[in-house]
């Protein structure tokens, strides 16, 4: 076979007949050759499906602590409708989303979600309860897993195993029951999914597996189908809030760094003061679910000229995410300056902290029995110290007391032989002391200790964010997310910031990522250049180079000298790529027999990498092209195989080249 400059080393070939060992091992014949590597800017379209139109675009915010869905008639795209209140809703928390939580019934079937779900698991019998499987901020387990996969289990509070694709895929079909629903009710008729496109919002530091395992859920919930993958689209949620914020006007937000009073709020005030107030404008507009965006620049965004940064710093329940973005004029497109960065120090890092402290208070081994024993107990708990959390606040006087449920005191009587109380006075913990009417009291202090660590993961975060040389002259930082409403988080940020850019929160900064990934739907071109957050690439063949080759990469054949295992890098990390861009290869297969061709992708963190056996090299995914039914009238086919890396998820289309036909192509980040 003949040689070219660069030939793809391939691990393993699948053929309608079997498979073919990794060349590198048995220093056989490289089964593929690329031909002609080339960047490529906006390929032609002609290969494009035609577009659907699309009545009507359904964002779900899918969050570790609460979800929920927005929608836009595409005619209709300044209106954007928050989903309408169904049961349940807790006592001082005014946020129109439902929390992410589910219900199974004994044998795995679902039973509900969100407050009807939480409310029916606190009302079963304790024995009862533990033969229900309840589940609640189980997103994060998308980011935690390292090697993430479709047969990815979870644990239900009882602890026992459930597939984690069966629980997102559950969630997401009662989203889309729950919206078909609204919309027939709207319409007077039954509404027809086809003309839904689905809009689904996801952190911007999620690695492509996390990403691919939502879209395998949204398939097994018959969001959309395989066939029409177009249908649904992955917003980043840092990303959504950006495009929510250029629309804001003033009466809509609050300006932390203001030194004049805004919607009658002074700064001197504490810093809580307009939050309150924003609220309390939320309350009065709540009966109204229909948000109007305006078809104009707000007038914040209108202060911003050609080349002005801004971050958006989206603090949700599981992750915060940060995101540097640069205006374009005249469209107001927007331009992603850094990669996305950020880590788990969400909100539910809060809860970690309680538990551990009642680990100090009331032993571990207590705790992990009452937790299995007593599942719904615990939830009830947990409900408990969540609406004293948000009273957290700065100033704050008084203490704060909690709720025990009487199961756990009755509980810990029978397992330690002594009282709660007891175990207070015992515990070196002075600052929770025990209140008669059945609550722990928390001074503030003690309160505050719990979102400490938390808070200085996300400033430790920002300030190195801020000491890049990318991120300079930063005019305005956003905070969003329902975690952005903490007092004692805008007080940090604005003690780390001494300044140096305005901090910005929307009004309901909750739903702020679902209004913006409702317009994202509406017009999904509005970011137009990307950060690749890794490097990607595949193992190939070169011309062996003395004194620049490693020796032992050296492979003879037919006389020529080959280096294995170079890297052929299609994208870099932290390298800008445009909307539509692609990255194009040509790949011949070994035999002319030959159904399917796989060729191994891999990624790292590193900017320059030479070898696909460097350190922190992994493979992370697999490109796949089905050649199968495309006879080719020439003996050495060439498939041209094209990868988008510019939207939020990896695409890749291919072509016969002497046929013209279109190869079926798709790139897996999930089976590995």
């Amino acid at each position: 076979m003949m040689m070219t400059e660069k030939e793809l080393v391939i691990d393993d070939i699948v053929t309608d007949a079997m498979a073919t060992p990794s060349p590198a091992k048995s220093m056989g014949d490289p089964g593929i050759t690329p031909l002609s590597p080339t960047h490529v800017l906006n390929d032609s379209e002609d290969n494009e499906p035609t577009r659907h139109y699309y009545v009507v675009v359904v964002a779900i915010d899918f969050g570790t602590t609460s979800s929920g869905y927005a929608y836009a008639f595409t005619k209709e795209p300044e209106c954007i409708h928050t989903m309408r209140r169904w049961e349940g809703g807790d006592p001082g928390v005014s946020n129109q989303k439902t929390p992410t939580t589910i219900l199974l019934t004994p044998d795995k079937k679902f039973h509900s979600f969100g407050y009807a779900a939480r409310d029916f698991y606190h009302d079963l019998d304790p024995t009862e309860s533990k033969q229900w499987l309840y589940l609640e901020k189980f997103k994060m387990k998308l980011h935690t897993t390292a090697n993430l996969s479709i047969d990815t289990d979870l644990h239900a509070a009882n602890g026992k195993k459930v597939k984690a694709l069966d629980i997102f895929a559950y969630a997401l079909a009662f989203f889309k029951e729950q919206a078909l629903k609204e919309l027939s009710d709207q319409a007077g008729a039954d509404f027809d999914n086809a003309d839904v496109r689905w809009v689904i919002t996801v952190p911007a530091i999620w690695k492509m597996p996390a990403k691919q395992f939502m879209r395998e859920a949204a398939y097994k919930a018959s969001l959309v189908s395989r066939e029409n993958p177009d249908q649904m689209i992955i917003a980043l949620e840092p990303e959504a809030a950006s495009i929510y914020c250029r629309k804001l006007r003033l009466h809509q937000m609050v300006d932390l760094s203001n030194k004049t009073a805004l919607n009658g709020y002074s700064p001197t005030e504490n810093v809580g003061a307009g939050m309150t107030q924003a609220k309390e404008h939320v309350r009065r507009n709540r009966q109204s679910r229909t948000f109007l965006v305006e078809n104009v620049i707000g007038e914040l965004w209108s202060e911003l000229t050609e080349g002005d940064r801004y971050v958006v710093v989206d603090c949700g329940g599981g992750t915060v995410d940060l995101t540097v973005h640069q205006i374009r004029l005249p469209e107001g497109h927007l331009k992603e300056l850094y990669k996305a960065s950020g880590g788990p120090y969400g909100s539910i890092g809060i809860d970690y902290e309680f538990e551990k402290l009642l680990c100090r208070i009331f032993g571990l081994d207590f705790i992990d029995q009452f937790k299995i024993k007593r599942p719904a107990a615990w939830v009830d708990l947990m409900i408990a110290f969540e609406s004293r959390k948000r009273a957290a606040a700065p100033d704050r006087s008084n203490p704060l007391n909690i709720n025990l449920p009487f199961s756990f005191i009755d509980y810990y009587k029978k397992f330690r032989g002594h009282s709660v109380e007891h175990a207070l006075r015992k515990s070196n913990v002075d600052f929770v002391k025990w209140s008669s009417q059945g609550m722990l009291r928390m001074s503030p202090d003690a309160m505050n200790a719990l979102f400490k660590p938390t808070i200085d993961h996300i400033i430790q975060h920002l300030t190195e964010l801020f000491d890049r040389p990318e991120v300079t002259d930063i005019k305005f930082l956003f905070l969003v997310g329902g975690f952005a409403e903490s007092s004692l988080l805008q007080q940090a940020v604005q003690n780390m910031l001494q300044g140096r850019s305005r901090i910005i929160i929307p009004h309901d900064v909750g739903l702020t990522i679902l209004k913006g990934a409702v317009l994202f739907g509406l017009d999904p071109s509005i970011i137009k250049v990307r950060r690749s957050p890794l490097t990607y690439g595949v193992g190939v063949l070169n011309r062996f180079v003395e004194g620049k080759h490693p020796p032992e990469k050296m492979l003879v054949k037919n006389g020529t000298r080959w280096c294995t295992d170079v890297f052929d890098t299609f994208i870099s990390a932290d390298q800008s790529v445009a909307l539509g861009e692609t990255v194009k290869r040509s790949y011949t297969p070994a035999n002319p027999s030959q159904q399917v061709i796989i060729i191994h992708v891999y990624c790292s963190e590193k900017e320059s990498v030479s070898f696909i056996t460097d350190p922190g090299v992994r493979k992370c995914g697999t490109l796949k092209l089905d050649v199968s039914g495309t006879e080719s009238p020439v003996a050495r086919r060439e498939i041209q195989t094209l990868m988008q890396f510019g939207d939020t998820e990896i695409r890749a289309m291919a072509i016969d080249v002497a046929t013209s036909r279109t190869v079926k192509a798709s790139i897996d980040f999930l089976s590995q």
